[in-house]
């Protein structure tokens, strides 16, 4: 297992990092629960070639896979960029370019990549049954149900929805205009990003249902990216805490001095590199085509679990100012709690891990 990055990895981070340094301020993220979705931002990255890069050649893209989304998921977290990198690119599009039509390249995955559409996706999480079941029609299938709070639904154009059904789990690819379909916009603990979907007897092509393999990569992929997503949050939470600690004095003494402060950024600091650790293990196993269902699940428990540990420490250590909406660390707290739960928290990935290993 090498865990060294590739050229590629370092060239995609530091290329995010510089377009996100540069787009991400305060007037962009907005008021805190507003917006959800940059815009500008997403344009930027997709004619910077960042969206694409990460895709195989032969849809157009750069050639490079799941650790390369990894290095960009990091830096979009360390800016808590509101952008959906992850639901469109390391799921949904990723997820077109290997099980996806010609016809369904060119009116989803092209655009997508162009900064041109966005793309969302409905899974439960884990140990969770979907809200949606899709049944066989005579030309197609059915597709009924509802799940709420879908990340991004609310500026989605197009959808991939996990439903069961007799054959087992499968996926949907259905456009949010489609007829039946319902996206009602809703607002969660830190953006208006979100939305209710929902689904009345919303029938589609044959084509446009992807069976359980596809749900199952999907979940996989989704996790990793999402324990990508919180290294960076946790990274940089840490980074700002580490300089408040050492310029805050209390006593005629910076905080970061007293042993108490001192013990809880240690510990800080071991879960961050616990988090790194395990992403990076289920994400070279991935991309390596080995099962790596125990890995993710692993890395998700760290995620989840140090995740609130560093996000409660950053709040603590920061004091009041930790617990204004306003302040700069009260974003990295809400997203990482926001990922702490997202597809399960650390109690569903020990018990779907615990079911792995029996």
């Amino acid at each position: 297992m090498d865990f060294n990055h590739t050229e590629a990895q370092h060239d995609l981070a530091q290329l995010t990092r510089r377009i996100a340094t540069d787009q991400v301020t305060p007037e962009s993220l907005g008021e805190h629960g507003s917006g959800g979705f940059d815009g500008a931002l997403w344009t930027q990255l997709a004619k910077a070639g960042v969206l694409d890069a990460a895709l195989p050649s032969a849809v157009g893209g750069g050639g490079f896979g799941l650790l390369e989304q990894c290095a960009v998921l990091t830096e979009l977290g360390r800016a808590v960029a509101p952008v959906p990198y992850l639901p469109s690119i390391t799921m949904a599009a990723a997820a077109l370019a290997e099980f996806g039509t010609g016809e369904q390249l060119e009116r989803w995955l092209v655009p997508t990549v162009r900064g041109d559409r966005v793309l969302a996706v409905a899974l439960p999480d884990t140990g969770t049954p979907t809200g949606f079941t899709a049944e066989r029609t005579g030309s197609g299938w059915r597709l009924s149900g509802a799940q709420t709070a879908v990340p991004f639904a609310a500026f989605a154009d197009g959808l991939l929805v996990q439903a069961g059904s007799t054959e087992g789990e499968v996926v949907v690819l259905v456009g949010t205009d489609h007829p039946g379909l319902t996206v009602s916009p809703q607002r969660t603990v830190d953006h208006a990003d979100a939305a209710l979907v929902e689904a009345a007897d919303v029938v589609v092509d044959p084509g446009a249902v992807f069976g359980t393999a596809v749900a199952e990569w999907l979940r996989l992929h989704g996790t990793t990216g999402l324990c990508a997503q919180q290294l960076g949050v946790l990274e940089r939470a840490l980074e700002l805490t580490a300089a408040y600690a050492a310029e805050r004095r209390q006593f005629d003494q910076a905080i970061g001095g007293f042993q108490a402060v001192r013990q809880r950024l240690a510990d800080a600091y071991v879960d961050v590199e616990a988090v790194r650790l395990t992403l990076w293990q289920a994400a070279w196993r991935l991309s390596a085509g080995e099962d790596a269902a125990e890995e993710v699940a692993t890395a998700k428990y760290w995620a989840a679990e140090a995740g609130h540990r560093v996000a409660h420490t950053a709040v603590h250590v920061h004091g009041g100012v930790g617990i204004d909406v306003d302040h700069p660390v009260h974003r990295y707290f809400v997203a990482a709690k926001r990922h702490e739960f997202t597809f399960g928290g650390a109690t569903a990935q020990l018990r779907h891990l615990g079911g792995l290993l029996a």
